[in-house]
C-alpha cells in the first residue's frame, strides 16, 4: 500500500529560477496528496511568491547573508531554521538543494521518509553519512533538463508525473497592477517585448550595447514596444541600454516585486534575456522566449513548455575576458559575450513569426 504523506518539506535554497522549476514538483505532490501541508525552505525574499501562488502551504526562510557570515552567525541561523522546521513534524522531506548544508538540515529535521540524490551532485566525504533513505536519480523520467532533476523525487516515491512543466498564473490583483502600469506607459497588451539584461554575474550578461542594437532593429521591423525588467541590483545594464537605443524603451528595472513582474511577463509578446530566473518566470506564464546562453547548456537549463529558442556561441572558443572569466564554471564564464546581434535578431523574428498573441487594439 502506498504511503500517505501529510506534511512535506521541500528544501530549495537556490534562486528564483530554481523556485519556478521546483513549483512543478510541488504541484504534482499536491495532486497526489491533496490533504498534505507542503512547506518550502527557501530564501526569505521568495516567501510571499510561494504562498501567494499556492505553490507552498507554508514557507520557512533563511537569510543568505547570515549563512555566509561568521561561524556564529551561520550556526545561529541554522539552529533557528531547524528548530522552526521540526515543529511541523514532517513525515517526508525532499532535498532539492543537494548541498552539505541541506544534508545537515535533512538529518536534523528527522522526517520519516527522506529523499536525496544518488549520486549527490558533490560526492559525500568519507565521514559524511547519507541522510536520505529514498534515493532519486540525478535526472528522472529519462530526461536531462534540470527540471527533471527537481521532478526526479516523484519517480523515486512512485508518484505519477501529471504536470510536466511549471505553470504559474499571475494573481488577479497583480494583473490589475500590471495593466495599470502598462497603461501608464502607453503600452498595449501583447504588443511589447520584455527584455531582461541582468544576471547574477557580469560575465553572464550579454552586452547592453548589443541589446540596444537588437531592440532598435526589431522595433523598426515590427513596431513592437520594449520593456526592461529586472531586480534593483540590475539597474546599471538597463540604464546603459536606455542610453544606447534610438527607440523608446520603458525601464521598469527595480520597480516591480516578483508577483507584479510575473503579471507583466504574462502580457508580453516575447521575452528576450540572459539565462536567469525571469526567463523561467516568462516560460511559466506561457510567454515565448529567446534565451541567451554562455557556457551553461541550454539542453539542461533552457526554457520549457513554451515556443522558444536558446542561443549559444560555438565552442571551443577563444576567451574574451581572461581577467574575469572563471571557465569551466558556467556561472562564472563570459562566453555569452561572443553572441552576435544578427543571430539574436533572427531568432526573435522566427519566434515571433510562429507564435500568435492577440494584441489589445483598444487603448
Amino acid at each position: 500500500m502506498p504511503q500517505i504523506f501529510r506534511s512535506i518539506l521541500i528544501i530549495q535554497t537556490k534562486f528564483i529560477g530554481d523556485i519556478v522549476l521546483a513549483s512543478a514538483l510541488a504541484k504534482n505532490l499536491r495532486l497526489e496528496y491533496p490533504e498534505a501541508r507542503i512547506v518550502f525552505l527557501c530564501e526569505a525574499r521568495f516567501k510571499h511568491f510561494l504562498t501567494a501562488h499556492s505553490i507552498a502551504s507554508d514557507v520557512v526562510t533563511f537569510r543568505r547573508a547570515r549563512m555566509r557570515g561568521t561561524p556564529f552567525e551561520r550556526g545561529h541561523e541554522l539552529y533557528t531554521m531547524v528548530r522552526t522546521l521540526r515543529r511541523f513534524g514532517f513525515d517526508l522531506s525532499i532535498d532539492l538543494t543537494d548541498s552539505k548544508t541541506s544534508r545537515i538540515i535533512t538529518r536534523l529535521v528527522k522526517a520519516r521518509t527522506r529523499v536525496g540524490y544518488d549520486p549527490p551532485e558533490r560526492p559525500l566525504r568519507w565521514h559524511e553519512p547519507q541522510p536520505a533513505n529514498v534515493l532519486a536519480k540525478p535526472f528522472g523520467f529519462g530526461e536531462r533538463h534540470f527540471l527533471y532533476r527537481y521532478l526526479s523525487p516523484l519517480e523515486a516515491l512512485g508518484v505519477d508525473l501529471r504536470v510536466p512543466v511549471p505553470s504559474i498564473q499571475p494573481l488577479p490583483l497583480e494583473t490589475a497592477k500590471a495593466l495599470a502600469l502598462l497603461d501608464r506607459h502607453h503600452l498595449r497588451r501583447n504588443a511589447f517585448i520584455a527584455v531582461h539584461a541582468g544576471a547574477s554575474f557580469e560575465g553572464r550578461q550579454w552586452q547592453p550595447e548589443r541589446f540596444a542594437m537588437t531592440i532598435d532593429e526589431i522595433s523598426r521591423e515590427t513596431g513592437l514596444d520594449f520593456v526592461l525588467v529586472g531586480g534593483p541590483d540590475e539597474r546599471m545594464p538597463a540604464e546603459r541600454i536606455v542610453a544606447k537605443t534610438t527607440s523608446p524603451v520603458v525601464n521598469l528595472v527595480g520597480t516591480t516585486p516578483l508577483e507584479t513582474l510575473l503579471a507583466v511577463l504574462k502580457q508580453a509578446r516575447l521575452f528576450l534575456g540572459n539565462e536567469s530566473g525571469p526567463m523561467h518566470m516568462a516560460a511559466a506564464v506561457g510567454t515565448p522566449v529567446v534565451g541567451l546562453y554562455g557556457l551553461t547548456d541550454p539542453a539542461r537549463w533552457g526554457p520549457v513548455g513554451v515556443p522558444g529558442i536558446a542561443l549559444q556561441p560555438l565552442f571551443p572558443c577563444p576567451c574574451v575576458a581572461n581577467r574575469l572569466c572563471q571557465w569551466p564554471d558556467p556561472s562564472k564564464a563570459c562566453c555569452v559575450w561572443r553572441l552576435e546581434v544578427k543571430p539574436v535578431v533572427a531568432a526573435m523574428r522566427e519566434v515571433l513569426s510562429r507564435t500568435v498573441k492577440d494584441v489589445e487594439h483598444v487603448h
